[in-house]
């Protein structure tokens, strides 16, 4: 004989997941640039999404092809998720395709602090035209770190961000490179933000 009982509902999980539109910060104009689905906000927070630099700028060069971007989720108001842009990175293949023979490449980490006091990591290639001595290289090394410096005092985290990922950033310590010795290409290869100072 069979004991009585109510039989326990089945819940569908997925009836009870929703869907959450991922946005760009601002200087990607709060653009949508993902979905995430759900059952509670509170795992949407803290996600990472990573784009390319095409898809959410539009513009669909070779560079931003090859620009992969890290954003994080860091609040969540109704069916909106809103994101923090974490840093970049150039794909590797990317990278390989500036490394050619009879060059000489200088790479150069440095931790830098934005004006509002946000400390960012920059991984920097400098690639000569051509093979050049130690001597050069270390003046090289020394005046890219100058500018890098120099850049990140001046500007707060969002302005930094935006002069690194559309190469603005590059392209002033290339044109001051160039005064030391012919080059061929300087790229900001990877941003990190890291945890803001108290």
């Amino acid at each position: 004989m069979m004991a009585g009982g109510k039989k326990s509902k089945v819940v569908d999980k997925w009836k009870t997941k929703q869907w959450y539109t991922v946005l760009a910060p601002q200087i990607f104009d709060g653009k949508e640039i993902a979905e995430i689905i759900s059952s509670d906000e509170n795992n949407v927070k803290d996600r990472i999404v990573r784009i390319s630099l095409a898809e959410a700028s539009g513009q669909p060069s070779q560079s931003a092809i090859f620009t992969s971007l890290k954003f994080k989720v860091v609040d969540v108001k109704g069916k909106n998720a809103y994101t923090k842009l974490m840093g970049h990175e150039l794909s590797p293949s990317y990278v390989m395709t500036l490394s050619r023979r009879n060059r000489s490449i200088i790479k150069i980490v440095q931790d830098i602090v934005t004006k509002d006091d946000h400390e960012v990591r920059l991984k920097l290639l400098a690639i000569s035209g051509s093979e050049v001595s130690q001597n050069t290289k270390k003046n090289i090394y020394n005046a890219a770190l100058e500018e890098m410096k120099k850049a990140s005092s001046d500007l707060s985290l969002d302005q930094l961000m935006q002069e690194v990922i559309f190469g603005r950033l590059a392209s002033k310590i290339f044109n001051r490179l160039k005064q030391i010795t012919a080059m061929r290409r300087v790229e900001v290869r990877k941003s990190e933000l890291k945890e803001a100072k108290a």
